[in-house]
């Protein structure tokens, strides 16, 4: 893999990258490398179904059928401006026939763009007020699987809705023990997460957050108290989305709820429980065979869970898994909610 970002001139001869608006497109180039292939290698196979779409910058490919019927398609020629075998499964098997560079693009993220770029009546330039890197927190959220989910029209109004606030270096942007009003991205500078316990009132470190990060759903979503302290450590700026606004237009499309019977169908196709109540009352009843991480915890054991695996969050009314499901859902994970929680469904084994 080369280390060159493609110039926006590169990206724009392909189609349908050339129907982006400038600004969309410089957004997606900061996202977007050339890879190489040598000759020989292969790019994809007849009958995959990754969702990637796939441009031939320079050289030429080797397209062959498993029924012996092959062409060789050269860069720049007519056919090499649009993707290359873009259906799925392929029908395809892509082999380079000379030394290859080629752009590879998540064919959800491309979607997303390419509707928001329509559907919507302003550009990124529209939110940028300097070289804040605004198309790069942007781009950032519109990759995660989580936005994906999101309706275009949805996506729209978010970033209309959203306000950008600045800080200095210091600032409390939450604090813990207040009430939820916000969710926050942060779009330029970084900031600490803390939390405070009863053996340590100044906080204990959780994490440091860069430009592009989210914080502040999980007491909107669960009615509850901020559980941590972000603190601003640079001067950056955020933006911050009301609740009423998030709830409506960004967690409810998010979030898959399911009742017992097709949980437990779930669950016997190998999907599997994960409870995000406190210790105390996992240990009073939960589910058979439940995996049991508090919902303050989640994001820092995010590397044991398994993302290939299909995860149902429950808690006593859903509430908290709600607040669990979207957290995991922005890193790609499987997940639906045990819809009224275990205490509705009067479910579990002590």
């Amino acid at each position: 893999m080369t280390d060159n970002i493609p110039i926006i001139e590169t990206l724009s001869a392909f189609s349908p990258l050339n129907g982006l608006k400038r600004e969309n497109l410089a957004a997606l180039a900061k996202k977007t490398q050339l890879k190489d292939l040598e000759p020989g290698q292969t790019l994809f196979k007849e009958g995959d179904r990754e969702k990637r779409t796939f441009y031939l910058v320079t050289g030429s490919l080797k397209l062959s059928k498993k029924d012996g019927d092959s062409r060789i398609l050269e860069a720049g020629a007519n056919g090499s401006r649009n993707p290359l075998a873009p259906v799925l499964p392929r029908h395809y098997t892509a082999r380079a026939a000379s030394k290859v560079q080629y752009i590879s693009i998540d064919s959800d993220l491309l979607d997303v763009m390419l509707t928001w770029d329509q559907t919507g009546h302003y550009e990124v330039s529209d939110l940028q007020d300097d070289d804040s890197g605004t198309s790069d927190w942007m781009t950032s959220l519109l990759q995660t699987k989580a936005f994906q989910r999101i309706p275009p029209g949805n996506i729209q109004a978010i970033f209309m809705r959203m306000q950008q606030v600045n800080f200095s270096a210091g600032d409390v942007i939450i604090k813990q023990g207040d009430e939820g009003d916000f969710f926050y991205v942060i779009t330029k500078g970084s900031c600490e997460v803390t939390r405070e316990t009863p053996l340590n009132e100044e906080g204990i470190k959780l994490a440091e957050l860069q430009a592009g990060a989210t914080f502040g759903e999980e007491a909107l979503i669960s009615e509850a108290k901020r559980n941590a302290t972000v603190r601003m450590m640079s001067d950056g700026a955020v933006m911050r989305l009301g609740k009423d606004d998030f709830n409506k237009l960004l967690n409810e499309p998010m979030i898959n709820w399911v009742d017992y019977d097709k949980a437990k169908e779930i669950i016997a196709n190998g999907g599997h429980w994960l409870d995000v109540r406190l210790p105390s009352e996992f240990e009073a009843f939960h589910e058979d065979g439940a995996v049991n991480i508090p919902l303050y915890f989640i994001r820092l054991k995010l590397s044991t869970l398994d993302p290939e695996k299909s995860y149902v969050l429950c808690c006593d009314t859903g509430r908290r898994s709600s607040a669990g499901t979207f957290i995991l859902n922005e890193k790609g994970f499987d997940t639906c909610v045990l819809r009224g929680g275990l205490n509705s469904n009067q479910l579990g084994t002590a």
